[in-house]
């Protein structure tokens, strides 16, 4: 699944636009390199969000395409 697509689902970034946006600013990582929206998620990566001076890092647990709202906590573990 596309990084940005996997953003929204799992409702660490409320819209795909923002994700992307997120992602051609440099703002996001995958494994320590910086990633493009494009970039393929799967289960065991390490995603590190910059949210102006907060910072995130998640570890996907699971990947799926839709996911209810009270689900979308499942598909990854905050780090």
């Amino acid at each position: 699944m596309r990084l940005d697509k996997y953003l929204k689902v799992s409702r660490l970034i409320k819209r795909r636009t923002v994700a992307n946006d997120a992602c051609d600013a440099g703002r996001v990582m995958i494994n320590g390199k910086v990633a493009k929206a494009s970039v393929d998620v799967k289960a065991g990566d390490i995603i590190e969000i910059s949210f102006g001076n907060k910072n995130v890092k998640v570890r996907v647990t699971d990947v799926k395409d839709t996911v209810k709202k009270e689900e979308a906590k499942e598909m990854f573990e905050y780090i």
